[in-house]
Parts: structure tokens; sequence; C-alpha cells
């Protein structure tokens, strides 16, 4: 599992999420997503620490922290949720028919 930590600086950094969480335990992995058009950090991360009990801490002592000039916003990540259905439209594009009909 792993944590979510929301309402960040744009300017924050990997190392900076290592160092602040890793005063809480062993930090195994740091996300920080960007925007893909314009390279900009998103404002959140996701932080994959060593065991529950560390997660636990640092979420204990870090949700509703002032950090960087913000109010973190950290909690337990939930799972992303699968995108799918063809909401209002058919299948555009995988279609046989559209301009090749045969003539007889």
């Amino acid at each position: 599992m792993s944590i979510y930590v929301g309402n960040l600086s744009y300017e924050v950094t990997q190392e900076h999420l290592n160092q602040t969480f890793g005063e809480y335990g062993t930090v195994k992995r740091v996300q920080l997503p960007a925007d893909r058009e314009t390279g900009r950090m998103r404002g959140f991360a996701f932080v994959e620490m060593s065991t529950e009990a560390e997660e636990a801490a640092a979420i204990e002592a870090l949700d509703g922290a002032e950090w960087m000039g913000r109010d973190l916003k950290v909690n337990k990540a939930k799972p992303r949720e699968e995108r799918g259905g063809n909401a209002g439209g058919g299948n555009w594009g995988n279609n046989d028919r559209g301009g090749n009909s045969r003539r007889y």
C-alpha cells in the first residue's frame, strides 16, 4: 500500500519527500507525477514505505501539517479505478462497415 500526499508545493522534489517521510521509517519509493504537456508538478505524490506501521506514523504526523507553505493532505492511497465503458458513443474506428462496403 502507499500513501497519497496532496496539496504539495509545485517546487517539491523527490528528495524533499524522501527526507520528510524518512523521519517516520524507510521510504521504498516516491512517485511525483508531472503534467504531460507542461512538465510541471501536479501538486500531489505517492510515497511507499517499508511497513504499515511506518505509513501509519507518517500519516498521523503529517496529515494537516503545514509544509513548504501549504497544509498537507496525507492518507492511504486508494486503488486507481479502471477507466472503461463506451459512454455515449459506440465503437468508432473499429468498424469494418465504414466506407468498406462491398459492391456486388
